[in-house]
């Protein structure tokens, strides 16, 4: 059985015990979520899909870690400017477990 839901405006394909990395989600290690976007729902061949949601479908998950991921460098450069700029970003992510399916 698996599930493609939709969080922080990107959508995963979830099965039961996967660990994935989302946009950052509120709460703290251990702390159970709901995700309650579910797109589409495949359980032995028999597939159902929302428009755009289905109705009474959640995704248990368990929260893992509050992430940050690894340093991007951000360098603007015009030439014979004398213009250049470097900066940098690290965006936050939570680990989730998918603790169960219900569609």
């Amino acid at each position: 059985m698996f599930a493609v839901v939709k969080t922080g405006g990107k959508q995963y394909k979830v099965a039961q015990g996967d660990v994935i990395q989302v946009e950052k989600l509120p709460g703290e290690a251990n702390a159970k979520v709901e995700l309650t976007e579910v797109l589409m729902v495949s359980d032995e061949g028999k597939v159902t899909v929302g428009a755009p949601f289905i109705k009474g479908a959640v995704i248990a998950a368990e929260v893992v870690a509050q992430k940050r991921s690894a340093k991007l460098i951000i360098f603007k450069k015009k030439r014979r400017q004398n213009y250049r700029r470097k900066n940098n970003h690290r965006q936050d992510f939570t680990v989730l477990k998918i603790t169960g399916i219900k569609a």
